[in-house]
């Protein structure tokens, strides 16, 4: 029966393959993208949104909607995952079996991670907030941030980096991310706008038209980070840890 599976696998991987010869050539200037939609974008980021980052405005604003949807698919993905590794047996694990990759390393690696993680984490901070006017953003900012939690677990052991990170209700943090951007798109309907209208902040934050859309923007650029960064470090726990924790541990 695997004979199959790979047979069918290898065919849809040529079929995918033809169909990329249909793509327009890079840099065409004449191809859809370049004709119509690309245009509108470069010439009008600025004035209807005050974000320089164009990418930003995009991922953020002007497809709102399907970033919320990537970010939403992201969360299945990785509750999916937990699903799968979780034993179906509810057991207490105890701290003391796991694997030893999982313990903490040596005193060079742990001395390393205190002096590189605030480094790491500030960072993280600087690529969320000015992904505006540099190439940063939700995405980037979040797999910064869930490398330093990463990074701390494997220097100083999966249990003191549960800990020391997210103490009760992880997982929660991951919803929480969701919501925020969910939030802030309810929030405009409340307001009388239309989803993800971000110019119906202006009255609450005062400011401009323009400055309301960069705000919004912000917004949900902290939510995509929050459930970016919970769920890829929370993939690590259950792959470093053999997949066996109970509701306490994560």
């Amino acid at each position: 029966m695997k004979i199959y599976y790979k047979l069918v696998a290898i065919l849809l991987l040529f079929f995918l393959i033809s169909l990329t010869f249909d793509f327009p050539v890079t840099g065409d200037l004449t191809s859809p993208a370049n004709l119509n939609v690309s245009p509108y974008y470069l010439e009008n980021s600025v004035k209807q949104t005050h974000i320089p980052n164009v990418v930003t405005t995009v991922l953020a604003d002007y497809r709102g909607f399907d970033t919320l949807f990537e970010t939403s698919v992201i969360l299945t993905a990785g509750i999916a995952l937990i699903l799968i590794l979780f034993k179906s047996k509810r057991q207490k694990y105890s701290f003391s079996n796991l694997p030893r990759t999982t313990k903490g390393t040596d005193l060079v690696c742990q001395n390393s991670c205190k002096l590189a993680m605030p480094l790491m984490q500030l960072f993280a901070l600087y690529v969320i907030a000015h992904g505006h006017y540099s190439p940063g953003g939700g995405f980037q900012g979040g797999v910064i941030l869930a490398a330093s939690f990463i990074f701390y677990a494997i220097s100083f052991g999966v249990p003191n980096a549960l800990n020391r990170f997210f103490k009760n209700k992880r997982q929660m943090l991951a919803y929480l991310g969701v919501l925020i951007y969910a939030g802030v798109g309810a929030l405009c309907v409340i307001l009388k706008k239309k989803f993800l209208e971000y110019v119906a902040l202006k009255d609450i934050l005062r400011v401009s038209d323009e400055m309301a859309h960069s705000y919004g923007v912000l917004f949900v650029e902290i939510g995509v980070a929050l459930t970016i960064s919970i769920i890829m470090f929370a993939c690590y726990v259950f792959l470093a840890t053999g997949n066996s924790f109970d509701d306490e541990n994560l």
